[in-house]
């Protein structure tokens, strides 16, 4: 009987998990040996990262959609029928038109999703980028915008931790081109005591900020935005006014993973080495859907990929395991919209960031253009 490997999810852990398979077990695919399918809920796959660009105009639209089907390859069996259930004792996926998956091995890759509602007043007082309809309106409002107070309000958890510095500085530089600056001030609000999750990228953020005479305010967690006064308040009392109010929204799991009992908030607990599920040796977990304590970022989830591919493939060829993850991170950070720096860390290595410069900007800038690649995980 042929080994069912079923992958939840079509974002780009789960799309080069598929199509690195394909690679890998050519033989085991061509003989029916085995058998892929992946389950979604788009028939569209989406470069999210693209979404920071578009509100400054810098990305259009179209460049972040490809075809799912189009993106895989053509060994998987694709349906766009999202998941319902889990069960990973029984190894089936049910999903939302009622059909039952069964599994030998599955991946979870069912990513995160923004939870504006949760806080009260911020769907309808506050911009964001996280989403296209989000950064549209974020287009909108920065067209129009002629100076004043902004709050760039930084909630937890979020994906792309370094997204909330990245879209700090490229404002400022969006609003010196527009000639408001001189008359607009900027507050960065984070829910810890720094600037950031990471220290090194917390002390290196401090004197960008600084020196372009961006303000903070620390050990915000916020309790309400007042969209009539225009006003944002945290847990610890602080109330900032504000103009333009910009939020990075607190983030939950897939609904799934809460409604199968998988996770508390949608992360499911995983073993940070083997990417495994804990309590199970045949479902692998990846992406912003793991529970470790690392960036939920794209390149988080395409070297987790790399290391499932590489397991997997060993597992179903060899009955034996490959490879641990070492908890490996590569980020681009935008510092404006013509320079930038990035990190490269893992678990035993903290980030490092080095001066920004137009090359690494540019080199970010390519990858935008090559991140097709990556998924299809050729890159």
């Amino acid at each position: 009987m042929a080994k069912q490997v079923v992958i939840i999810g079509g974002g780009v852990a789960g799309t080069i998990i598929a199509n690195g398979l394909c690679r890998q077990i050519k033989s085991e695919l061509a003989s029916g040996a085995v058998t892929i399918t992946m389950i979604g809920d788009t028939d569209k796959h989406m470069y999210q990262p693209g979404l920071l660009y578009v509100p400054f105009g810098k990305m259009r639209e179209s460049e972040l959609y490809r075809d799912q089907r189009k993106v895989l390859d053509k060994k998987v069996a694709f349906f766009v029928d999202a998941a319902k259930n889990i069960d990973v004792e029984a190894k089936r996926v049910t999903t939302a038109s009622g059909k039952t998956y069964t599994y030998d091995y599955l991946v979870i890759a069912t990513g995160s999703r923004i939870r504006p509602d949760t806080i009260p007043g911020m769907s309808e007082g506050a911009h964001w980028f996280y989403d296209l309809e989000g950064a549209r309106k974020l287009r909108d409002a920065l067209n129009d915008f002629q100076g004043g107070k902004v709050v760039i309000n930084v909630n937890a958890p979020h994906k792309c931790p370094v997204a909330p510095v990245e879209i700090t500085l490229m404002l400022r530089e969006f609003f010196v081109a527009k000639g408001v600056m001189d008359k607009t001030e900027i507050t960065y609000t984070y829910p810890i005591g720094r600037l950031h999750g990471l220290e090194p990228v917390a002390n290196w953020a401090v004197p960008e900020f600084q020196k372009h005479g961006i303000k903070s305010e620390t050990f915000f967690n916020t309790k309400a935005v007042d969209p009539q006064a225009k006003t944002i308040t945290s847990e610890e009392g602080v109330t900032l006014p504000y103009d333009l109010l910009i939020t990075i929204p607190p983030h939950s799991g897939s609904q799934v993973i809460i409604d199968s009992k998988l996770g508390a908030g949608g992360w499911v607990p995983t073993n940070k080495q083997t990417l495994l599920r804990e309590g199970s040796d045949n479902v692998f977990i990846v992406g912003d859907t793991t529970n470790i304590p690392i960036s939920k970022a794209g390149s988080t989830a395409h070297f987790e990929a790399d290391t499932v591919v590489d397991n997997l493939s060993s597992l179903l060829k060899e009955q034996r395991w490959s490879r641990n993850y070492d908890g490996k991170v590569y980020c681009f950070i935008e510092t404006g919209l013509t320079t930038g720096t990035y990190i490269m860390f893992n678990y035993t290595t903290p980030p490092n960031p080095g001066p920004p410069s137009a090359m690494v900007h540019w080199l970010k800038l390519g990858y935008n253009r090559m991140y097709w690649l990556s998924a299809r995980g050729l890159l």
